[in-house]
């Protein structure tokens, strides 16, 4: 199986801080992990910046704008909000995380790679149309996916979350369009408080599925696999994103559900069977949230393992 790993050293110039869980040293354990030798199969690619073409596709130019002139010093950074920093690393490092996304798409729609496993930083899924927010500058997932609408002529472009944290974002940018789906698992109530499962999108096209705190990975899959995924088949997606969190492992410090590795090495297996029977194989997984390293990094690369397999 051909499957691209993309990233870009740019990704850990973005400086949040020495107290902020979203840092640099979460993509250095991911890559670390990478390195192994199961892993030397995998195409190592390096991630472009997106175009503002490409960001346009979700984000209005009053906000990219916003976002794009910003312009801290050397060792400065700017407080979006109480947990989005921008730094002088930051623009350049969001726009490979977009792009990055973006290029998993075009990788795997050309060809010549099957899946691909986009590991960037900033994450996205918070990101809404007009506001960073929570970690996230730009809406990575679903600039890919406008992108496969746009470039490639794909309709019905599917994003499955099973970070901790509810993709707020990615439910505001596709809620009023049927063609793209939206399905989530996450704590609730949790940050950023969105996420119930009465919220339905336009046309039945958002699908959530909230797990109280404490819930463990029986719930987990119990949730996939008598909701999100029944619904994901139904939508029969074209192409298949993955906002790939791994902050619902146990041990995972920002919030309270109790899965283990082995359980996102089973959604990552249940999500490639879904590519399986309604997308030709074609998988793009982007990385979300993961706070505790050594989880992370066994979570990522189980991820990625489930990715590799026919």
């Amino acid at each position: 199986m051909t499957v691209a790993l993309i990233t870009h050293e740019a990704c850990l110039a973005h400086d949040t801080g020495p107290w902020h869980p979203e840092c640099s040293d979460r993509l250095r354990a991911i890559l670390r992990a990478l390195e192994a030798e199961e892993f030397q199969v995998l195409l190592r690619e390096q991630a472009p910046p997106a175009t503002i073409e490409q960001l346009s596709r979700v984000h209005p130019d009053r906000h990219l704008r916003s976002i794009l002139d910003l312009s801290p010093a050397p060792g400065e950074s700017i407080a979006l909000d109480p947990d989005t920093v921008f730094s002088a690393g930051s623009r350049e490092a969001a726009l490979r995380a977009a792009g990055g996304a973006v290029h998993g798409v075009d990788a795997v729609m050309d060809g010549w790679a099957q899946r691909a496993f986009v590991a960037v930083r900033p994450p996205g899924h918070h990101a809404e149309r007009e506001r960073a927010m929570g970690f996230c500058l730009f809406a990575n997932a679903a600039i890919a996916a406008r992108h496969a609408q746009a470039r490639w002529g794909l309709r019905r472009i599917a994003v499955v979350d099973f970070d901790v944290h509810h993709g707020n974002g990615t439910q505001d940018i596709f809620a009023d369009h049927a063609d793209l789906f939206y399905a989530s698992s996450h704590q609730f109530p949790c940050y950023p408080g969105t996420g119930a499962a009465s919220e339905r999108g336009i046309a039945g096209n958002v699908v959530n599925a909230p797990l109280p705190p404490g819930a463990n990975g029986a719930a987990f899959r119990t949730a996939w696999s008598q909701i999100l995924l029944p619904a994901l088949n139904r939508f029969a997606p074209e192409l298949l994103i993955v906002s790939a969190g791994f902050d619902a492992h146990k041990s995972d410090p920002l919030a309270q559900l109790r899965l283990e590795t082995a359980d996102f090495a089973w959604i990552s297996e249940q999500l490639v069977a879904v590519a399986t029977r309604h997308c030709g194989g074609r998988l793009v997984s982007v990385l979300e949230g993961g706070y505790d390293l050594d989880a992370l990094a066994a979570s990522a690369a189980a991820h990625v393992r489930a990715l590799l397999q026919n």
